[in-house]
């Protein structure tokens, strides 16, 4: 099978991030409305074989990272059978590593299966250490049960363990250095993320976000930081805390954009392919799956599919416009 895996602009695809379901179990209010958005139709929904399908077509063209998102990706119930059939797949550069997103409510009771399943290392989502403010953010008052699964993903063994926060401005920006110190005595490495236009209602200010350079000014003031050397197509630019080991991440998708070595494309549950998080255009991968098209079909339409990719998001354009779909639906 041909090479695909290469954009207009000479960028080369590696990872591919796979939602497995728009579902979620929490209600953040940067990402859906307090009763929730209209979930796909169960019909729509890509099967257990069809994801393993593209998944091995994308790997045999040269995808060496598979990331499991959502909505919430321990939402499906075989979520374990998933990672194994993902971790067995080979292509040219061996098995590709897997890993996955969660909010963690349902790793205590999981992380181990998905260990020995072959999940390499997850990513929580972690805003804020305060109960109450936990409460308020996700609508459920559950973080005693996120902090018990960075623990169980922890004790399976999964490494690097990250933490991801999103920085909002009057919100949790006053907890920027509460969490890095959090995950520097846990032995995990915090990312923080600029805000980003991917909310169903819409309701995004670029005003209102925390920029990087602000999460920065905050960290060192507390901390010495040294930069790491090229991030390759690593979303977020890493420094060392006090020498070291331990290490914070900044995301800033909106300031320092990092789109010209972007190396991944989306599948989203109900089987459309993105190129690009905020691209306005999809490409039907269900349509082909259902109607008997072999595997170079398959192929051929992920490497058409990148040629829709552009340079760059626009963020910063007036004429920026933002993705119909609510970040539940496409996968992070």
């Amino acid at each position: 099978m041909s090479d695909g895996l290469l954009d207009r602009f000479g960028r080369v695809h590696r990872d591919l991030r796979i939602s497995l379901t728009d579902r979620c179990s929490l209600r953040c209010t940067y990402c859906m409305p307090a009763d929730g958005v209209p979930w796909l139709k169960a019909s729509t929904m890509l099967t257990t074989e069809e994801l393993v399908r593209v998944a091995r077509v994308g790997v045999e063209m040269g995808i060496s990272e598979i990331r499991l998102t959502g909505g919430e990706p321990l939402l499906r119930p075989d979520v374990v059978d998933v990672v194994a059939r993902m971790a067995g797949l080979e292509g040219p550069h061996g098995h590709p590593e897997v890993s996955l997103t969660t909010n963690g409510l349902r790793l205590p009771g999981l992380a181990a299966q998905l260990r020995d399943a072959g999940l390499t290392r997850v990513n929580v989502s972690l805003d804020t250490l305060r109960r109450e403010r936990f409460t308020e953010l996700t609508r459920r008052d559950r973080l005693t049960d996120t902090l018990a699964g960075l623990a169980a993903a922890d004790a399976a063994g999964m490494s690097p363990i990250k933490v991801n926060a999103v920085a909002m401005r009057g919100v949790n920006d006053d907890e920027i250095v509460d969490l890095t110190q959090f995950c520097v005595d846990h032995g995990y490495q915090m990312r923080f993320i600029e805000q980003m236009p991917l909310d169903a209602g819409h309701t995004w200010d670029r005003n209102e976000m925390v920029t990087g350079e602000e999460i920065l000014s905050q960290l060192t003031a507390h901390y010495t930081l040294t930069e790491r050397g090229d991030r390759g197509a690593a979303p977020a630019q890493v420094w060392d805390i006090d020498g070291g080991p331990a290490s914070v991440g900044v995301i800033a998708s909106v300031t320092s954009p990092f789109c010209g070595t972007c190396d991944r494309v989306r599948l989203t549950a109900d089987g459309q392919l993105r190129a690009c998080l905020f691209a306005r255009k999809e490409s039907d991968i269900r349509a082909l799956l259902r109607d008997g098209s072999d595997d170079e079909a398959v192929a051929a339409a992920i490497t058409a599919c990148l040629q829709l990719k552009q340079p760059g998001h626009d963020i910063d354009d007036p004429t920026f416009l933002q993705p119909d779909r609510p970040m539940s639906a496409i996968g992070g």
